[in-house]
């Protein structure tokens, strides 16, 4: 049996599985440690120092004349992708950039009647940096992570896109990154992967300008060095190990439970798969279905010991325990295969991403229909969202005060300047009142 069952009669039965997915989350002293080096490093030689990592785990022969790839290596990327896989890249593409334009903050002012205008500004970041993993050695390439990054960037109006993403040990990036990344515009393309990656798009080099935000998805060097980095430059979230939780009832096709439980479970032995069901014969039957289709994957290991370590099949008496439930687990994807999703969404209090009904799978939202993949985990859906356009934009608060708001307020103002013992402040004020 890959996947431990229990029943939960109330919530109190739910904290032994919420202690086991909270051992995921262990930091590491060690690693922070080696990091701080690695950022010290970049800091302190630049491109020698990136040149020596890539080669030391990428690339023997990598030198600082292949950091930046080439425009001409770029376009030739695009002629080796079958004609078919670009069109789907573009649909996808396409997809992607219409459910962001809709997160489109705009500028606003109101105004007052002595003629003070008040409002907020709305800027994109001059520059993002966007990491795209490179997947087993560059032979699964993540397209959808360099979509899900740069494309909110752009609708954000963000000029300057600058892509980092390990090379293959033969020094060449996979080419649907490549093409993928030409089919958005981005020219800024650097074979670099891992912590120095961060350090150099946070700290910059002789070759890689500094940015304003980092983005992307990545090991656990690459989050530690976006943690330790964060406050120098913006980033978008530090990314948990993938989860799902499927909410289901007896109309659900165990078949299907089992298929989108594994679609998690595949990524990585700490991914986190659970099944909460008020029926029996669902949880017997999709742990049946677990067991045969586990056996069948290509990343069976993996999947097997997600399943064993972080997966669970949890039996309650009602659909409302179980969505009580899922807001304790507050999951990165919430699947709702039940009879009438819409009923229970408004019980969603925290899910990074909420698919409703049987025929919205967990990998609809991750490659095709719009909505941004990269979704808080371990929790922190309870404070956190998805990767959007706001993460690429900042505000700036606008004040034009008329000299009657003054005159009117500036009394009131100065004496709480002075309740904080701050007496200039007051002063400032008071200079307009004569």
């Amino acid at each position: 049996m890959p996947c431990p069952e229990f029943a939960c009669a109330s919530i109190k039965d739910f904290d032994s599985l919420r202690d086991r997915l909270g051992k995921r989350d262990n930091p590491d002293s060690v690693m922070d440690e080696r990091v701080r080096d690695i950022i010290a490093q970049v800091a302190a030689r630049g491109d020698e120092a990136l040149v020596e990592f890539t080669r030391t785990f990428d690339c023997p022969d990598f030198s600082s004349a292949m950091i930046a790839v080439p425009a001409s290596e770029i376009a030739a990327a695009r002629a080796r992708v079958p004609a078919e896989d670009l069109e789907i890249i573009k649909e996808a593409a396409a997809n992607i950039r219409e459910f962001h334009e809709a997160q489109l903050e705009r500028s606003w002012w109101t105004t007052r009647p002595d003629g003070t205008i008040l409002g907020q500004l709305v800027r994109p970041v001059d520059c993002a940096g966007l990491y795209v993993p490179g997947g087993q050695g560059g032979e699964t390439p993540l397209i959808s992570s360099l979509l899900m990054n740069a494309i909110p960037a752009q609708v954000a109006g963000v000029a300057r896109l600058a892509v980092v993403s390990p090379p293959c040990t033969d020094g060449t990036l996979n080419p649907y990154i490549l093409a993928a990344a030409d089919l958005l515009g981005i020219t800024e393309i650097y074979r670099l992967g891992s912590a120095w990656a961060i350090a150099a798009l946070a700290l910059g080099s002789a070759q890689v300008a500094p940015v304003d935000v980092i983005v992307g998805p990545g090991n656990i060097y690459v989050a530690t060095a976006k943690r330790l980095l964060s406050g120098k430059v913006g980033i978008d979230m530090i990314a948990g190990p993938s989860e799902i939780l499927i909410v289901a009832d007896d109309s659900a096709d165990p078949e299907c439970l089992a298929a989108d439980l594994l679609s998690q479970a595949e990524h990585d032995p700490l991914a986190a798969a659970v099944l909460i069901t008020d029926s029996a014969d669902i949880a017997r039957r999709t742990s049946k279905a677990l067991a045969a289709q586990t056996a069948a994957l290509p990343r069976s290991e993996i999947a097997e010991k997600a399943l064993t370590e972080y997966g669970a099949i949890v039996t309650v008496e009602t659909l409302t325990t179980a969505m009580e439930l899922s807001n304790l687990m507050a999951p990165e994807h919430l699947e709702l295969a039940v009879r009438d999703p819409w009923g229970l969404l408004p019980l969603v209090r925290h899910a990074g991403a909420v698919f409703l009904g049987h025929a919205s799978p967990e990998p609809v939202g991750d490659y095709f229909a719009g909505p941004n993949h990269v979704l808080p985990t371990m929790g922190t859906a309870r404070f956190s969202s998805a990767l959007s356009v706001e993460a690429f934009c900042k505000k700036s608060s606008v004040i034009a005060a008329s000299k009657a708001y003054v005159q009117a307020h500036g009394a009131k103002i100065a004496r709480l300047a002075r309740l904080e013992g701050l007496e200039a402040h007051a002063r400032s004020v008071e200079s307009r009142l004569k």
